[in-house]
């Protein structure tokens, strides 16, 4: 079989977009589809073809990645797609979604004949402009070998956690990678307002921490975001991590885990997207601290 596939990307924002461009750079056929067009269209100059709707993106598809808000809209588009999707295609399932909606798509993917892989990814726009993310999969070993040329087109390392993509073990591991970088973000967001209200050099914190196990490059790096006011475009928006809190937060109740600190994330994250930053970088969620301010 060749590495050369058909592949349909359906979902073409920050992530979407990054993943197909770099399958067409890897020489993978690639059919992008997006609920709004217009974020699509760029896709054309990169040997994308655009499609108009789902099912004119996955036919004769040989793997069908979704790369959507949620499993609720994932599993809306693949019901779209579903006259012209190919039995025994790949589906590879790439959006961060609820313990609950893995299965349910899961199931979609057996009723119509497909290889299901639950398959989202670790990393923000630049890793996944540079094809640097990394893929938490889980799925069938024998179907793997069909599967392994677009994880390798989108990024530099793969994690398998299981060979049942319905249990959803890869979408539990990104969860709780996604509760830290989560917690890091809004107390880093914190700390710079703390240090704003009592008048302290943000500087001088981090010398403070310089060197020692306090100190890490992500601090420095979201920081800086807030600090020289670069807030766009966007690594991973302020909206979309509010939903990821959400999703952290029912998974967490649904095992019998309190997450305070996640619903307090989530609560910060719809403040500060109320005050006009739901498309700016998720360390935006700084502004939450000041219930006056809005974006500029």
């Amino acid at each position: 079989m060749t590495d050369k596939l058909t592949v349909s990307v359906l979902g073409t924002g920050i992530m979407g977009a990054a993943m197909a461009r770099n399958l067409a750079r890897a020489g993978h056929t690639v059919r992008a589809w997006n609920r709004t067009r217009a974020k699509a269209e760029p896709l054309a100059a990169d040997g994308v073809h655009v499609a108009d709707g789902p099912a004119e993106a996955v036919r004769d598809a040989d793997v069908v990645l979704t790369m959507l808000y949620d499993g609720a809209a994932a599993l809306d588009v693949m019901r779209q797609a579903a006259p012209a999707l190919r039995s025994g295609a790949v589906w590879m399932q790439s959006t961060t979604a609820g313990l609950d909606s893995v299965p349910e798509m899961a199931a979609f993917a057996r009723e119509h004949g497909l290889l299901f892989y639950d398959a989202p990814v670790l990393g923000t726009r630049q890793p996944a402009e540079a094809g640097q993310l990394t893929v938490l999969a889980a799925g069938p070993a024998e179907g793997r070998e069909r599967v392994t040329p677009v994880f390798d087109a989108v990024g530099a390392r793969t994690v398998w956690t299981g060979e049942d993509g319905g249990a959803a073990s890869a979408t539990r591991l990104k969860l709780v990678a996604n509760s830290w970088v989560i917690a890091a973000t809004a107390a880093a967001g914190e700390s710079l307002a703390l240090a704003k209200a009592l008048d302290v050099d943000p500087a001088n914190f981090f010398d403070l921490i310089a060197g020692g196990p306090l100190d890490m490059g992500y601090l420095h790096a979201k920081a800086s975001l807030v600090l020289d006011g670069k807030l766009t475009p966007p690594q991973f928006a302020v909206a979309t991590a509010e939903k990821d809190a959400r999703l952290i937060v029912a998974a967490g109740e649904r095992h019998g885990v309190r997450l305070d600190v996640a619903a307090a994330s989530a609560e910060r994250m719809a403040r500060a997207a109320a005050q006009g930053h739901a498309d700016e970088d998720m360390v935006a969620a700084y502004f939450a601290s000041f219930p006056d301010e809005r974006a500029s």
